[in-house]
């Protein structure tokens, strides 16, 4: 009976040997400075920084000091100063990105061509002749980019995806997913945006989706700061030019444009302050009942 016990008890000895020796041999030294990084990094692993991974950007950081540590969109802020404090360098600015869907095809708006009831996914869909409606190149509608978004920034809304600018944290993973391209990541500032992804002529376009650019000029004569141009009949604003003025907006006949400035609704109105004659006729009848009154006593 001892000698199977003594058996296995030598293999563990010398197992344990092994793993030590090997320990010694092949260890990796761990880059505090890495750690450090790596746990300010949220963890979402979304690429939109443009490493592979949250490891993969702290280990950039980590051997060179000088790149940005404010690559970070769904940190933010907050992550790029920890890792600036980590490092004892200037987080510089961390301007806040966000998802822009390049359509407006609602369903009053776009033309439908055909009742789809397959996998119900954008992927899916668009492998039947480009979609559900005429417009080849607007939002599919099906929610492939509201199901990959991870922070409840995106949902279909009328048959296109809307975007919640409070939830989104511009990681770029709706854009990934979209198989239209009908999504971008802008900055947050931009407020002025073109809708649409058709590239079509105005009379074709128009057709399929009556909220279309059709690739007038009237946006680009309207600008007072060259911030728009039109190519291949779509407009385009650039947006180091863009004021945020909306004339643009205002002046694109299709809708095309629209401005995403949050509108205030009008204050109510005060009540109107009853004329001198008016309140003293409402007056009236009280001033008589109190002479009654003491008549009465």
């Amino acid at each position: 009976m001892l000698t199977p016990i003594l058996i296995v008890v030598a293999i563990g000895f010398v197992c344990a040997a092994i793993l030590t020796i090997a320990s010694k041999v092949f260890y990796v030294p761990v880059d505090e400075t890495f750690a450090k990084l790596r746990a300010e990094l949220p963890g979402a692993n979304c690429g939109a920084c443009g490493y592979t991974g949250c490891d993969d950007y702290a280990n950039a950081i980590a051997a060179d000091h000088s790149l940005s540590c404010s690559l970070c969109p769904v940190g933010g802020a907050d992550v790029a100063a920890a890792l600036a404090n980590v490092l004892g360098v200037e987080a510089g600015a961390a301007d806040k990105q966000v998802a822009v869907v390049r359509c407006n095809g609602t369903k009053d708006a776009a033309k439908t061509i055909m009742e789809y009831r397959g996998v119900s996914t954008c992927t899916a869909a668009k492998q039947f002749f480009g979609g559900l409606s005429a417009c080849p190149h607007g939002c599919i509608g099906l929610g492939d980019c509201a199901a990959a978004c991870d922070f409840n920034a995106i949902q279909i809304c009328d048959g296109v995806a809307v975007v919640n600018r409070d939830n989104c944290v511009g990681c770029g993973v709706c854009a990934k997913t979209c198989p239209n391209s009908v999504i971008s990541i802008q900055s947050a500032k931009n407020l002025v945006v073109v809708q649409c992804n058709s590239k079509e002529k105005g009379a074709v376009a128009r057709k399929a989706c009556s909220n279309a650019c059709i690739g007038c000029m009237k946006c680009a004569k309207a600008c007072k700061f060259e911030a728009i141009t039109v190519e291949n009949n779509l407009a385009s604003i650039d947006p180091d030019k863009c004021k945020n003025c909306g004339l643009c907006a205002k002046e694109c006949p299709t809708g095309a444009i629209n401005n995403m400035r949050v509108k205030k609704a009008p204050a109510k109105p005060a009540a109107p302050k009853a004329a001198p004659a008016a309140k003293a006729e409402a007056e009236a009848p009280k001033a008589e009942a109190k002479a009654e009154e003491k008549a009465e006593a």
